[in-house]
Parts: structure tokens; C-alpha cells; sequence
């Protein structure tokens, strides 16, 4: 994200009307954050959650201190996906605090669920991930779910609902 072509070919997309799907790792997110800097009305939306795969403490501090720091971007959008942890199932149990945490920290106008299937079948089935979400969100007013499950999603690919 640093290198000058890529940097220019950033640039233009804001005069198509474009938005920049990002797939980092959070401890990349500093570099996204210097870009944005050069073009800051176009959308940037992180995807799988800036990939938070090691679960230790001092790896989830890094994590929350990351996303924060991106979230503070105007411009910034989050899907929540891709939240499988390698040779264990899918469980809410392992993922409700990254949900929430993206979601609180983005808030759900700038917060997006997403599937990663087929990539996700390997950690559980669509139902179990999905279910999973829906579990993260009971306790949300009606609105918070629309914005997470379609809303944001609609309004920031433009598409007709």
C-alpha cells in the first residue's frame, strides 16, 4: 500500500465512483491508514476483520488497538467474516467478541456481516456461521441488525434492495 503505482491507481477509483476492498492482516492496518490519507472519500471497506487468526492476549490487544485505530477513518467499513480458527470448529464462544467488538467500534452503519463460503465450510456449515451472528446481534435494536445484515452492504456496493 505504500508503493507509488499502487498508491496512484488508489487515487483514481474515487473518479469512478469506486470503493476499495482491503484484505490485510491487522498489523498492516497502519499502511491503509497513510492511504486513506491520499484519497479520503473513497471508501475503504476491511475485509474478514482485519484477520484476527491468533487469539492470544497480546495478539488480540494488537488486534483492538489496530481496528480502533482504522475504525477512526471516516471512510473506513468492516465485513465480518472469515472468523474460522484453523482445525476447530466454528463457535460462537471463539468468535462473539470479535463481532461485537467490530461492530461497536465501527458501529453498524460501517459494519457489515459477510460470507466467506466456500473458503468456510472447512471451520462449520452456512447455518452455524449465520447462526452465529444472529446470536451476536439478539440483544440489538432492529435497526443495528438491518444496518449489519444488509443495510451497510446496500448502501456501500450501491446496490438496488
Amino acid at each position: 500500500m505504500s508503493d507509488a503505482a499502487f498508491r496512484k491507481g488508489f487515487r483514481k477509483l474515487q473518479k469512478h465512483g469506486l470503493m476499495f476492498d482491503l484484505q490485510t492482516p491487522w498489523w498492516h492496518l497502519h499502511e491503509a491508514i497513510d492511504m486513506a490519507s491520499i484519497a479520503p472519500d473513497i471508501p475503504i471497506i476491511l475485509n474478514h476483520a482485519g484477520l484476527p487468526s491468533d487469539r492470544s492476549d497480546s495478539a488480540m490487544a494488537g488486534w483492538r488497538n489496530a481496528i480502533t485505530q482504522f475504525a477512526a477513518l471516516p471512510q473506513a467499513y468492516v465485513k465480518i467474516s472469515g472468523l474460522g480458527l484453523p482445525g476447530k470448529p466454528w463457535s460462537i464462544d471463539d468468535n462473539i467478541s470479535i463481532i461485537r467488538f467490530c461492530i461497536d467500534t465501527f458501529g453498524p452503519d460501517r459494519s457489515m456481516f459477510a460470507s466467506n463460503y466456500p473458503v468456510d465450510s472447512l471451520c462449520g456449515s452456512f447455518d452455524t456461521i449465520y447462526n452465529g451472528f444472529v446470536k451476536a446481534t439478539q440483544d440489538a435494536p432492529a435497526t443495528e441488525k438491518d444496518a449489519v445484515f444488509w443495510k451497510t452492504a446496500s448502501r456501500v456496493y450501491k446496490l438496488r434492495v
